[in-house]
């Protein structure tokens, strides 16, 4: 019985003995287990990463503040600068100074402040996210209104001024369709080019934007150790930016003024060449726009005049328009080079033709008698062309219009640029499902109808006649000029086909609807105005011309939206152009 009884004994002891081990084996693989899990993190986060923790801790004493590079200066083609940077004052954010909580409370001083909506500061934060290291700036061109404000109220957490290079243009709204402007670069830009920093400055429009790759530079930056609080202690490094390269243009700031003076804001294009190398020296459009109002907020009014319906964005030197009368160059050279016409040719003129019982009149509404290709442009005889025109058909027309660059010149890259046309019956019943009637032919014959030239076509045109039967080739850069694929192309005129041209351009100076231009205030020149009718409003004003005759240096193409008869209101702005061109004192404006 004892022993019964010492035998269980032992079996309980040597049943609670093997509990007890197996719990310690199972407490010491659960600690093991937990000690491997802290080993492995500890690890991870030192090996793997520790260059990411490492910055992070830095980033709470470190801040890297962005340096604005200068962007390259554009001068004109006599080296003068007619686009520049400046100093300048903008209000960066550091996200992660604040939660998210009360960075809406400081968005509302700010706003308040700074006379920025709230939502625009909160979206800047929330795109960069508001545990960024890197800042976000709000504001360009803080004034020194504003700038004081912030001063007074002291220091708003996370919320800094800086100093940096901000563009500016001196002459205002000169060139601006040209020139162009700048802004902040989009989320698309910055997904695009991730060594942007945020609010990187990028070319928005025109030469700024063409040349955006060579004007911006690169950006440089400051390390600054802070305290707990933002205050700077000290500056740690500097990273300094590289400035862009200045970039010539072909443009000639005085003729530019001069093209935009006259035109005065009227909607219209001025566009002036080189005629023999086709650089372009002068290019206005109105109205216009001031680029400097994008180096600072703009305001919602602002913003909506330049959206009005007069579209000062649009660039009309790239846009087309009936061009009248002018056309008339392109329609006698087609006709001399078809074979049926020769630079003798001689026509009748009538004071009106009757085409399918549609009369189409004479300029003037008289005959001028048989007159040939001289005294048809001289006094610009309808009649006389609209015969040329039904004689050689409107495939020659639009043929010998492209060689003359209508449609097929390059537009340079510039915004919102688009080409002229000069249509055929096979591509109006394409377009438009209707069939080609002879009136259409008489029509484009003198540059009306369906016809469409933009001035810079206008201008490679008549140059193509003052040079001796060479398409040139716009271009603004001033390296351009003797690029072998940049010189001009030969059409292969017969000499007295050009010899008839130029002498008829002349005439219309001497003694015809530009003479004018033949007051003896400038060497003589030769040119052809325009008039296109505009249903239902005032006709438009045209003119090309170039000059001096005995030696062609410039060629220019006019156009004056509702102006009337090309005499009244395109002659005098290329008057103008030629007094700044030939350094004769310009005409004082009338009281």
């Amino acid at each position: 019985m004892a022993n019964s009884s010492f035998s269980s004994a032992n079996s309980w002891v040597s049943k609670a003995r093997s509990q007890r081990s197996f719990r310690a084996v199972i407490l010491f693989m659960l600690a093991s287990g937990l000690m491997s899990v802290c080993g492995f993190r500890l690890a991870y986060l030192q090996l793997v990463e520790g260059s990411h923790n490492r910055q992070l801790a830095d980033q709470n004493r470190i801040r890297s503040i962005s340096i604005v590079a200068d962007r390259g200066n554009l001068v004109d083609r006599k080296g003068k600068t007619i686009v520049v940077n400046r100093l300048s004052r903008s209000v960066y954010l550091y996200p992660r100074e604040q939660t998210k909580e009360q960075w809406q409370v400081s968005a509302q001083r700010i706003s308040e402040l700074l006379d920025i909506p709230k939502e625009d500061i909160i979206k800047k934060l929330e795109e960069v996210q508001y545990k960024s290291v890197s800042p976000v700036r709000i504001l360009r061109g803080l004034d020194e209104k504003k700038y004081t404000a912030l001063y007074e109220i002291g220091q708003i957490r996370g919320l800094e001024v800086q100093a940096e290079s901000t563009r500016q243009y001196p002459y205002g709204t000169l060139a601006a369709h040209v020139l162009g402007y700048i802004g902040e670069a989009t989320q698309e830009d910055l997904k695009a080019n991730p060594e942007f920093p945020n609010g990187m400055l990028v070319g928005q429009m025109g030469i700024e934007r063409i040349q955006d790759t060579t004007l911006r530079g690169k950006w440089g930056s400051r390390l600054i150790e802070v305290d707990a609080g933002g205050k700077e202690l000290k500056m740690l490094g500097v990273k300094p930016p590289v400035a862009g390269s200045p970039v010539q243009l072909t443009l000639d700031v005085k003729l530019q003024q001069a093209a935009e003076k006259t035109l005065a804001g009227r909607r219209g294009a001025v566009v002036v060449l080189d005629v023999k190398t086709g650089a372009v020296l002068a290019m206005a459009s109105g109205p216009t726009f001031d680029p400097n109002i994008f180096t600072r907020k703009i305001s919602q009014k602002t913003w909506d005049a330049l959206q009005s319906q007069d579209h000062p964005f649009l660039n009309r030197a790239l846009q087309g328009y009936p061009p009248g009368s002018t056309f008339k160059i392109i329609t006698a050279m087609a006709a001399m080079k078809s074979g049926k016409f020769s630079a003798t040719s001689m026509l009748p003129t009538f004071s009106a033709i009757n085409i399918g019982g549609t009369f189409f009149h004479e300029h003037g509404d008289a005959s001028y008698g048989t007159i040939g290709f001289r005294d048809a442009l001289a006094v610009s005889s309808n009649t006389f062309f609209y015969q040329l025109g039904m004689s050689i058909g409107p495939e020659t027309i639009s043929d010998w219009g492209r060689r003359f660059g209508v449609g097929t010149t390059s537009t340079m890259g510039l915004d919102g640029g688009s080409h002229g046309m000069i249509p055929t019956p096979k591509q109006k019943e394409e377009q438009f499902k209707e069939p080609w009637y002879v009136g259409d032919t008489v029509s484009t014959s003198i540059g009306q109808g369906m016809v469409q030239v933009t001035p810079l076509e206008m201008a490679v045109m008549v140059s193509t006649i003052a040079n001796g039967g060479k398409r040139v080739k716009p271009h603004l850069f001033a390296n351009q000029t003797y690029q072998p694929n940049m010189q001009p192309e030969s059409l292969d005129f017969d000499p007295a086909a050009l010899k008839v041209l130029q002498e008829g351009l002349t005439a219309v100076v001497q003694e015809g609807t530009a003479r004018s231009l033949n007051d003896g205030s400038i060497p003589l020149t030769a040119g052809k105005t325009g008039t296109a009718e505009v249903q239902g409003q005032e006709d438009n004003s045209l003119y090309v011309g170039y000059g001096p005759v005995n030696n062609p240096q410039i060629a220019i193409g006019v156009v004056v939206e509702n102006g009337g008869y090309g005499a009244t209101a395109a002659v005098p702005i290329a008057h103008e152009v030629y007094k700044a061109f030939f350094g004769v004192k310009p005409t004082p404006k009338a009281e």
